[in-house]
């Protein structure tokens, strides 16, 4: 059995990657998150870019553990704020993540903005680098719009706001396993299958 690290804390994107295993019948991995290995110094998110975040938290996790480990940075892209908030996005009101207070600002600034341009996409980047120093690095987008009033209380983050394309509900109005499979982030982690059966196989 193979340990992969997915470099978080966060019980939920841990849970997204095991269905996500499961589901592709991948079973040699073993799936640990950041409290099942010994604390190290995690450094700050301070790239332009949540490709930059994501490939310097996973080189600093395989580093620190020894094993491969998959780390993301994910946000949302809003058309009318010129991308913003991107890489901010968990502490775009000024305290980071402060779920309810980042969403405030966002539909207080989108007040003025007509339906039809309020255009938006979650954003992830993932990156799997291996103790050899091999790295795979993908992205994954999710289109939609922003609704006025949160719905839903599925997920965290922007998406009681987040409308997909082609959807009547909110993000957080889709059950898991529905989320999965449209997801920025289930997009960018089944990017990365093809590197994870490899780890599987070795």
């Amino acid at each position: 059995m193979t340990k992969l690290l997915l470099a978080t804390r966060n019980a939920k994107k841990l849970g997204e990657l095991r269905r996500i295993l499961e589901a592709e019948g991948i079973s040699g991995i073993e799936v640990l998150g950041l409290a099942d290995v010994p604390e190290f110094p995690e450094a700050p998110e301070t790239a332009p870019d949540f490709e930059g975040n994501a490939i310097a938290k996973a080189r600093d996790a395989v580093a620190a553990t020894g094993l491969p480990s998959i780390a993301d940075d994910s946000g949302i892209a809003v058309d009318a704020l010129n991308g913003m908030p991107g890489v901010l996005s968990a502490r775009w009101s000024g305290r980071h993540g402060d779920d309810e207070a980042n969403l405030d600002l966002v539909l207080a600034q989108l007040t003025d903005v007509p339906d039809d341009r309020r255009g938006a996409a979650f954003v992830c980047a993932a990156a799997l680098v291996r103790p050899s120093g091999e790295e795979t690095l993908v992205r994954g987008e999710w289109r939609g719009t922003l609704v006025r009033e949160r719905r839903g209380t599925n997920g965290f983050g922007y998406d009681p706001i987040f409308r997909p394309d082609g959807e009547s509900r909110t993000s957080a109005e889709l059950d898991p396993a529905e989320k999965d499979a449209v997801s920025h982030r289930g997009r960018a982690l089944r990017a990365l299958l093809p590197a994870l059966w490899e780890l599987a196989e070795a």
